[in-house]
């Protein structure tokens, strides 16, 4: 059995800056400040557990005040008697706090009375408040005017995981550095070089497991990686990892999604219970599953193994998209049912039986079967045919298709709403889009997994006041997100809860993005050269009327409503007449 003194996640806490693994934008603009002598009083680290808040915050604290530096440096010698004491956490000059413990009015005022006494042995102090979104109302009161106007020989780090629950008045005193999570591929090669320097086997695929358990944080992969190390003899393997980690392998989820597609509803739910008795949580198996079913769709549409097996890939060969969309929606429902219920397993078991059905049995139970219903519906049809052809001439208004007993294809491409995007360029500024990436983060930890899931692999690449331009790696997610409407309300509600912002956004894919940016390039620029006085004045004597223009959005509307967007199908002159 193999013995460690201490843990990993101590025994390997980053010592200098190039140790840390990711943030490299926050790295980039903490160590420059450090090097120029530009630091400001306060800051704010937001971001998952474990990403690293406090491990720079304390590299903070000994570049300031490294003996061997003539003045502030990031690159602190890690020797010299302040940065051995920083790093054993006793040093005079570097105060860590935990909120949690500490929250109230009183320890904020002994604080406030400490903060004028000089640095025992460094140039500064440092206060190190971890957890703040932890102190009481009144707390952060008493907090305010000191980040407003502190000694010169004081520096404060405030840490967060929920920054929403930080007031904005403390925020605008601060420099915020948000924290993203750590990819998988940067906690293998961390977990792969402690493995080395131990001297400890291991194969790949287990470390693979490890950092997908660890969901983006590096702690938590270290301490997980402790408990596989403990656990083996002489060699970190697969099937160690997972039965530590309590991780499904690709085989089972494999198992059990074909037991659904091929409707064996009885074997699927002996496998449920299975996996139920060797201790797997209800909730842990709902975001197995819908990693699973996200990766999944990516690797049908990518040929990528997204470090998954070769079993993996060929299954997702077999599985149907439409499925796999079923199964999704069909997850985060239970999901959703699960937070109010004692009983999950109940809401698993009926999810399972759900999803065994056959899809055309569903459709049969789900379909109308009132005749008379159908016939107003084929009425409704005709007068709104006609209506269409009478109100909407010179509209640029297409007039719906008759609908056939053959169902029209699907598009095989993603098309984004072009007007939407330009919309946002008109307006867009690097300001808005350095907000809403320092947002992105904060956002999406607010999201259910399944969305999470969708917007794995995308990114803000423009933004306005009023929305942003997201862009996907994969054209599958992008239409799936765009044509999510409970994600863009989500996004829209806690983009008002986080910074009073809209959250209006468009999908696109990464190479939609270059094209539709150069288009508009390249129109804006025609659009200035042709620009004069004739212009303008025939837009000026062009005759409004608003009442018809309304009436005939609501007919629109209501044909879309009725018929679906396949249906009816409006021209791109609408805009011009």
């Amino acid at each position: 059995m193999i013995k460690l003194n201490i843990t990993l996640y101590r025994k390997y806490r980053p010592q200098n800056f190039n140790e840390i693994a990711g943030q490299e934008f926050v790295l980039r603009a903490i160590k420059n400040s450090l090097r120029e002598n530009r630091l400001s009083h306060a800051y704010l680290f937001t971001g998952p557990r474990g990403v690293g808040k406090t491990t720079i915050a304390r590299l903070i604290a000994k570049g300031v005040n490294c003996l061997n530096s003539e003045d502030v440096t990031d690159n602190p010698c890690g020797e010299c008697e302040n940065c051995r004491e920083i790093s054993q956490g006793i040093s005079m000059d570097m105060i860590e706090i935990d909120a949690a413990s500490n929250r109230g009015i009183d320890e904020i005022r002994e604080l406030k009375e400490k903060i004028n006494y000089q640095p025992v042995k460094g140039r500064k102090k440092i206060y190190i408040i971890d957890e703040v979104h932890m102190l009481t109302k009144e707390a952060f009161n008493a907090l305010l005017k000191t980040l407003e106007e502190p000694p010169k020989n004081v520096i404060f780090i405030l840490a967060t995981t929920e920054p929403h629950k930080i007031p904005a008045t403390i925020i605008s005193r601060t420099q915020r550095f948000d924290f993203r999570r750590i990819t998988n591929d940067e906690i293998i090669q961390r977990l792969r070089y402690i493995l080395e320097q131990e001297e400890i086997a291991y194969e790949e695929e287990a470390l693979s497991v490890i950092a997908r358990c660890a969901n983006g944080g590096m702690r938590d992969a270290l301490s997980l990686l402790d408990q596989v190390i403990s656990f083996s003899d002489d060699k970190v393997s697969f099937e160690q990892a997972i039965q530590v980690s309590g991780s499904l392998t690709d085989d089972l989820m494999i198992e059990f999604v074909r037991l659904l597609t091929q409707q064996q509803a009885q074997a699927a739910l002996l496998q449920l219970q299975d996996l139920l008795l060797l201790g797997k949580e209800a909730s842990r198996l709902i975001e197995e599953w819908l990693e699973f079913s996200r990766d999944l769709l990516v690797a049908k549409q990518t040929g990528d193994m997204i470090g998954r097996s070769e079993a993996f890939v060929e299954f997702a060969k077999e599985v149907e998209e439409a499925f796999l969309y079923r199964f999704m929606d069909a997850l985060n429902q239970t999901q959703q049912e699960m937070r109010f219920t004692t009983k999950p397993t109940i809401s698993l078991e009926v999810f399972t039986i759900k999803m065994a059905q056959p899809v055309v049995a569903v459709a049969q139970q789900a379909a109308p079967t009132n005749q008379e219903y159908v016939s107003q519906l084929e009425q409704q049809l005709q007068s709104l045919q006609q209506q269409m052809s009478q109100l909407l001439q010179g509209q640029g208004v297409v007039a719906p298709k008759k609908a056939t007993s053959t169902p029209q294809a699907k598009a095989s491409t993603y098309k984004p709403n072009i007007g939407e995007v330009y919309k946002v360029l008109d307006a867009a500024t690097r300001k808005d889009l350095i907000f809403i990436r320092e947002l992105w983060g904060d956002l999406l930890q607010m999201l259910s997994t399944t969305q999470r899931a969708l917007l794995k692999a995308s990114e803000p690449v423009a933004a306005s006041p009023n929305g942003f331009v997201l862009k996907f790696d994969y054209e599958i997610l992008c239409q799936r997100a765009q044509e999510s409407v409970e994600l863009h309300e989500d996004i829209a509600r806690h983009c008002q809860t986080l910074a009073q912002y809209p959250g209006n956004f468009v999908s696109v894919t990464g190479e939609q993005w270059v094209q539709i940016r150069q288009d508009y390039l390249r129109d804006k620029k025609e659009k200035q050269e042709a620009e004069g006085v004739t212009h303008a004045t025939e837009m000026e004597e062009q005759p409004t009327d608003e009442e018809e223009k309304n009436e005939v959005e609501q007919l629109v509307q209501n044909t879309i409503d009725l018929f679906g967007e396949e249906i009816v199908h409006i021209s791109e002159e609408t805009e011009n007449n």
